[in-house]
């Protein structure tokens, strides 16, 4: 790919370029950002589990916290990104332009209603997210700069977005992965080296983050190919937030759900001791490592979809989907295989003086990653519903998971069998919504179909 394509040049490559090129090649970046995200994730969770169970168990509960503003940011981002896809598509740059700016200031200004709140009621807020008494005054630290990074963190989500969304998923990646080393870099400065504890992650994590915003912000506006984020275009109104929380909305139902799941877990864990909350948090974030592989291909996969739906090109978004699907199921097998295998030393690499969180976390990431070809499934499924603008359909999977199952089994399933209870909680909600997404998806395979075929007559 050349380093600057003109807008033309970027329309062709994504109505004519093979899929089976065109798909890798937006995604490697996507991947690595995704990767990287993950890690650094991660070695908060790593380095913050060298303290003690409880700043573990602390990491655990804000990840709730983390994940609502994700949340937002995410349903803002693929809301406008997928339309913005498709209005490229359709050659509408205009209408580009205003999305990109409504979803960007609107999550900035979000984020910093998080900031204002979140600080005043921290307290009330950790024990909300499921903290106990020797977990709380770790999470307070914690949350006090995760709060101050909420708007940057938001408005980073928008932004990688909207340059994925226009094929330019290089430049975002730059942005993602400078905060994301830098991230890693920082945390054990701060933690050990200047003796910060558990604030010393946080500080990390509002430093990185504030760096990406930076860089993605002179991605947007610094280059000639990307349409520019400019507050002459954030005119707000109801038309705009309908169509991007048409699309987003799946988004939110992931990540949202994903926010209270984490909480109720927190609550489900909390009678089995602080060595169940830090369990199952190691846990939760190896899976997103996992994950994040695959999510990462299906963003690449995304604005593919979204162009060419918008151009019409029916064709190409079946064969983009199909394609997505073998790679989604073969990697996604391979690396849970893997993982599989060394699912003890995994867990214990991240809290290796306590055994309990060891034989917790070491049963609940087997039974896990024996459903990861299912969440392939599921994922390229949701991916299509919402790149096509099918927001209904696509946030009822994207609930499947983490909502209509998960939440129901945390509730009843930990009563009814204890702790494994807990631990096979995530497995059956992962195989109830791959039925659910099979049953909605092929109703969707049906109608692209038809598309086609009247296309084909014309």
């Amino acid at each position: 790919m050349t380093a600057v394509m003109t807008k033309e040049e970027k329309y062709r490559q994504m109505i004519e370029t093979p899929v089976n090129k065109l798909i890798p090649r937006l995604a490697v970046p996507t991947i690595i950002s995704m990767l990287v995200t993950s890690i650094y994730n991660m070695a908060d969770t790593f380095f913050v589990s060298q303290i003690s169970t409880s700043a573990s168990g602390a990491v655990g509960v804000m990840f709730s916290a983390m994940a609502m503003i994700q949340a937002i940011g995410f349903t803002l981002g693929m809301g406008s990104g997928n339309n913005i896809s498709r209005a490229l598509g359709n050659r509408e740059e205009e209408k580009a332009s205003w999305l990109a700016a409504v979803a960007f200031y609107t999550a900035g200004i979000i984020g910093i209603i998080i900031l204002i709140f979140g600080t005043l009621f921290s307290r009330q807020m950790v024990y909300l997210l499921g903290a106990t008494p020797t977990i709380a005054p770790y999470a307070q630290d914690y949350a006090r700069y995760i709060l101050i990074a909420a708007p940057f963190m938001m408005t980073s989500f928008v932004m990688n977005n909207i340059l994925r969304a226009q094929g330019n998923a290089m430049f975002a990646m730059i942005g993602i992965t400078t905060g994301g080393v830098m991230n890693m870099i920082l945390d054990p400065i701060l933690i050990f080296g200047f003796h910060m504890g558990i604030s010393g992650a946080a500080i990390a994590t509002m430093v990185s983050q504030m760096i990406s915003f930076c860089i993605l912000l002179r991605q947007c506006n610094g280059r000639p190919d990307c349409i520019k984020i400019q507050i002459s275009r954030f005119r707000p109104s109801l038309a705009v937030y309908g169509e991007i929380l048409h699309t987003g909305l799946p988004s939110f139902c992931r990540q949202g759900l994903a926010s209270v799941a984490a909480v109720v877990l927190n609550f489900a864990a909390g009678p089995y001791g602080d060595a169940a909350i830090a369990a199952m948090s190691i846990v939760t974030r190896f899976m997103m490592f996992i994950n994040s592989s695959l999510i990462g291909f299906g963003q690449g996969f995304q604005p593919v979809c979204g162009f060419n739906f918008g151009a019409e090109r029916y064709d190409r978004v079946l064969e983009a989907f199909w394609f997505c699907v073998k790679v989604a199921v073969i990697l996604l097998t391979v690396l849970g295989i893997t993982a599989f295998l060394f699912s003890r030393p995994i867990v214990t690499s991240f809290r290796r003086e306590d055994l309990e969180v060891i034989e917790i976390g070491t049963l609940a990431l087997r039974l896990q990653l024996l459903t990861m070809p299912f969440q392939a499934w599921v994922i390229m499924v949701n991916m299509l519903t919402q790149s096509i603008g099918y927001g209904f359909r696509a946030s009822v999977v994207a609930m499947g998971r983490q909502g209509l199952f998960l939440i129901p089994a945390l509730m009843i399933l930990p009563r009814a069998l204890g702790i494994l209870g807990l631990q096979v909680s995530q497995p059956i909600a992962d195989m109830l919504t791959f039925v659910l997404a099979t049953v909605i998806v092929i109703g969707v395979l049906k109608e692209l179909g038809q598309l086609k075929k009247q296309q084909d007559t014309v």
